[in-house]
């Protein structure tokens, strides 16, 4: 693969373009070094923008309405993870970064994938549970963070905020935009295995102030832990602002990656019921010759025009189109054809291997939303009112794949064998969704210390299928009505109270290739939530919050055929209950002591399946209980010299819809330290951290999909990186 050298060429333009005094900024820094004042103001903007403190980044959050607003006076659970967050944490991808929060967990989150989520024990949808900017972008791939300022995580239904999306919640990534003094960050990273990471930020404002930029590049090769997963990534992005009028700004966004990178299948449960034994975190089940890396390229073009009519009226227009196309190769592990075709691998560690390829595959979703917010007074009550549009349309492209079984290896013992002969058909039109939605919103000011939010969305869905395998087109038209009402109170100004009802609307799920009913998208599905909670601002630095909730909605699963138990459809039957507590706490505890905690308990049940093995049972791959814990301590001895470290702790969780198996509890930890300090009279800061220190290993997701799989947790990891800023 020739994208190495290209990533490392585009890299290293950018460092050299980093360590120059940027033309673009000169005349701003020159201007602020004739005037004392100027320079002070831009010295202290460029310390907001890069180590900006954790209260302030991770206390606003627009993802739980349609206004960016204090999480206090937010009625709903709400996590922000701050652009610091993820610097001091190493973080670079969105599974590392939803370790914080321990409401959330991986579901058929495969190396080399797609990263994929559960939030309260309910899968999000990969075509509309993640936002960027408020508008729905695929998850299909890794989603680049080199150019996100922030993730905000809405828990629970989203109905009124994003429309259709899973009853889980949202994921929002908030872009990176320009700032007003002149921004030059270049990071980079080493890991043990050989992974070799770099990226740059750029930020600044033209000589006409009214004009500014953002520029993100970064480039990674990828060693995983897991042996032969490797590959290469490659990722640009620019934000710009222009300051039209005092009352008129337009931004525009554009970012592109180019992702190759073996994906590394998980382990099946063996045919006498137990789990792999003796198998290690590294081992690869996808290693044949003919084994290609999956290769995926994302782009995104936004546009957003805001427009202040006066102090209390303005109107935001926004839109973005997403483009997505992957060609997927993997020698895929699935059942063993001496124990039939159940999805098991053979007791002695045999499995079939399959030759799967598709090529082709794209995704074009356009979204758009335009809204109008003010405020006003009705006699004694006041209004914060929000009102809007928002348009839809998601086309998906893909031909007929080659999924053919090809021979048997094994997992202790690889096996080499031919693959097949088979070639992928013509891409093909399979999905075109028109979703068009009006929402309101009020936000009432009852007394002095009362406010009620209702609001509104109405959707009407236009959607068309093709099912591959059945050769056969799906035409459906649907409309919702999507209530949201809460009811907040403020007892004191740190302090808020709040109680919800809320509905959501989910696309039904899609059954998998191996149903009778293979790539069938069942129908849209309707969901409830109530929920209950208090947040408390201890000190103005540190946050506290506990919420009690309670979600129902249909259940979808396999169900096995009665004339033939080992053939099964993808069906709704029944209900999903999941009701839970979440604990947590953000931000400064003390001077020297930044810590992070998050606590979830969730009790899951299914019932009316009219089925005595699933009614009753919990849903898998969920912990009842798990908690996060992370701390950062500086060292006051030392200056600039600080360590941290992080806890997580999942229960049992249970392998299959039946409960038949359960995976082992498991805990993992993290060491780190970082010294801020001057090199060569740059600003720097070094990091290092070793994850799982004890080397444990663990289940990390074990997914009833496709079968069901299980997937090993990261072996013990080393992480060196630098960070200068210029």
């Amino acid at each position: 693969m020739s994208t190495p050298n290209l990533s490392v060429s585009v890299l290293t333009l950018a460092i050299l373009h980093a360590f120059a005094t940027p033309a673009l900024a000169a005349h701003g820094t020159d201007d602020a070094a004739a005037d004392p004042q100027a320079k002070a103001e831009a010295q202290n903007m460029a310390e907001v923008v890069v180590t900006a403190s954790k209260a302030p980044a991770a206390r606003r959050a627009s993802v739980g309405g349609f206004a960016d607003a204090p999480l206090l006076q937010t009625p709903a659970s709400v996590t922000v993870i701050a652009q610091k967050d993820m610097q001091d944490l190493q973080i670079r991808n969105l599974s590392d970064a939803v370790k914080l929060d321990a409401s959330i967990n991986e579901s058929y989150n495969a190396v080399g994938y797609a990263e994929q989520f559960t939030i309260r024990g309910f899968k999000l949808d990969t075509n509309s549970s993640y936002r960027k900017d408020g508008v729905a972008i695929p998850g299909d791939t890794q989603i680049p963070l080199e150019n996100k300022e922030r993730i905000e995580v809405l828990k629970g239904l989203a109905g009124l905020q994003a429309g259709v999306a899973a009853p889980g919640g949202v994921i929002d990534f908030i872009v990176k935009r320009p700032t007003n003094a002149p921004l030059r960050t270049v990071t980079v990273e080493a890991r043990e295995r050989g992974t070799l990471y770099g990226a740059v930020d750029l930020g600044g404002r033209l000589e006409d102030k009214r004009f500014g930029y953002r520029v993100n590049v970064a480039a990674e090769r990828l060693r995983s832990y897991i042996q032969g997963a490797d590959g290469n990534r490659r990722f640009i992005s620019g934000a710009f602002d222009w300051q039209i009028s005092p009352q008129a700004l337009l931004q525009l966004d554009a970012d592109y990656q180019d992702k190759a990178q073996v994906t590394a299948p998980g382990f099946q449960l063996l045919s006498n019921g137990k789990l792999p034994a003796n198998v290690s975190a590294d081992a690869m089940l996808n290693k044949q010759p003919w084994t290609h890396p999956v290769e995926t390229v994302t782009s995104n073009i936004g546009l957003r025009f805001q427009y202040a009519f006066n102090d209390d009226w303005h109107a935001t227009l926004s839109a973005n189109q997403h483009s997505f196309k992957r060609d997927d190769y993997t020698a895929y592990p699935y059942g063993c054809s001496p124990a039939g075709w159940a999805p098991v691998f053979c007791s002695n560690g045999d499995f079939s291997v399959w030759d799967f390829r598709s090529l082709g595959e794209t995704k074009k979703p356009l979204s758009a939303q335009a809204m109008i917010q003010g405020k006003f007074a009705t006699g004694s009550l006041r209004h914060e009112f929000t009102a809007g549009v928002a348009y839809f349309n998601r086309k998906d492209r893909a031909g007929k794949y080659v999924y053919d079984e090809v021979g048997i290896s094994n997992i202790y013992r690889p096996v080499i064998v031919a693959p097949s002969d088979g070639v992928t058909g013509p891409v093909r039109l399979v999905r075109n969704d028109k979703e068009k939605s009006a929402f309101v919103q009020d936000i009432v000011s009852l007394a002095q210390n009362w406010k009620l939010h209702g609001g509104l969305r109405h959707i009407n869905v236009d959607g068309y299928q093709y099912v591959l395998k059945a050769d056969t087109e799906i035409r459906a038209k649907h409309d919702f009505l999507l209530p949201n009402v809460a009811l907040v109170y403020t007892p004191q100004d740190n302090i808020a109270v709040y109680a919800s009802y809320s509905q959501g609307m989910e696309h039904g799920g899609t059954a998998d290739r191996y149903a009778e009913n293979a790539n069938v998208e069942l129908t849209p599905s309707r969901s409830k939530q109530i929920e209950v909670g208090v947040k408390a601002d201890l000190t103005p630095d540190f946050m506290v919050a506990a919420t009690l909730f309670q979600i129902r909605k249909g259940l979808e699963f396999n169900q096995p055929l009665v004339s033939e138990p080992e053939k099964y459809n993808f069906v709704r039957a029944g209900q999903a209950q999941h009701r839970g507590l979440e604990l947590s706490a953000q931000g400064k505890a003390s001077s020297n002591l930044s810590l992070g905690a998050s606590v979830t308990a969730l009790n899951s049940q299914q019932s009316g399946t009219g089925n005595t093995d699933l009614d009753g049972k919990r849903v898998p791959n969920v912990p009842a209980f798990k908690a996060t814990v992370h701390a950062d301590y500086a060292v006051q001895q030392v200056a600039g010299l600080s360590v941290n470290g992080s806890w997580e702790y999942a229960g049992k969780k249970a392998f299959e819809y039946s409960n038949t198996t359960f995976v082992p509890s498991y805990n993992v930890f993290k060491l780190g330290a970082a010294y801020a300090t001057r090199l060569a009279g740059t600003a720097a800061v070094l990091r290092a951290s070793v994850n799982n220190v004890t080397d444990k290993f663990y289940w990390r997701d074990v997914t009833p999909e496709a079968g069901g799989y299980l997937f090993p947790g990261a072996s013990r990891t080393l992480k060196v990186s630098a960070q200068f800023d210029f």
